[in-house]
């Protein structure tokens, strides 16, 4: 879906409830393979340079993660460092842009009931005691505001943009058994909505991907097996 220009800028123009100039989506794929565990592990993540309608450039991480685990919590440790390190090219001029992230998460937070939060940040002047609207351009691109969205907190609400961008990940009305293809239960009443939800018909009718998708089931499978495995000999 994100490698569609428009959709991208729906997606992330949801998230900061902006319009979106241009984007540049990069994805960032990471292979390793363990011959004796029998072991393929993928990770895709996105990385997107947009322009807002107020001039502005950032980058946009979009990270997709299933499990809960420390491991990767530490690999989401590495990416963001990765990317404050890394010196970016707008327009042919190098320069360090301001970071947002954006995580999708396979997994419930218990702390936190709602399907998606948003980290933000203020100014809080501490010799006044109060909260200043004034910005800096040092301070932007050394901090972060994240958005951190749990699937498997979804509802059917289906009123605001992000609803019906949410609505899309819900994780009801499967038709088959290994819930790849779903019935949407909204009326997609606007152009992105209809664009995304052809997209996503395509990617469930088309019998590659559907294989494609069919495989990464079985090897989230083996890997929840073999740590539920490890997770009861720890217990004993």
């Amino acid at each position: 879906m994100m490698v569609n220009e428009r959709f991208a800028k729906f997606f992330i123009g949801t998230f900061l409830e902006q319009q979106i100039e241009s984007v540049e989506v990069k994805h960032q794929e990471f292979t390793y393979t363990d011959e004796m565990a029998g072991l393929a592990v993928f990770r895709l993540d996105f990385i997107a340079t947009i322009k807002t309608e107020s001039a502005e450039y950032k980058k946009i991480l979009i990270e997709i993660q299933k499990a809960k685990n420390h491991i990767d919590l530490m690999r989401f440790h590495r990416y963001l460092g990765e990317q404050y390190k890394k010196e970016d090219n707008v327009n042919g001029e190098k320069m360090a842009l301001p970071i947002t992230t954006i995580y999708i998460l396979g997994f419930k937070l218990p702390e936190i009931e709602t399907a998606c939060i948003k980290v933000a940040r203020n100014y809080k002047d501490l010799v006044n005691k109060k909260i200043t609207d004034k910005k800096s351009d040092f301070v932007e691109k050394l901090t972060h505001d994240a958005f951190i969205v749990q699937v498997d907190r979804i509802t059917d609400r289906y009123q605001t943009s992000l609803d019906k961008l949410l609505s899309v990940f819900e994780q009801n009305n499967f038709v088959d058994e290994n819930k790849i293809v779903k019935q949407f239960q909204h009326t997609a009443d606007s152009d992105d909505l209809k664009l995304l939800t052809n997209i996503l018909h395509e990617s469930g009718i088309d019998p590659v991907e559907r294989k494609q998708i069919e495989i990464e089931q079985e090897a989230w499978r083996t890997i929840n097996a073999m740590f539920e495995e490890n997770n009861k000999e720890l217990l004993k």
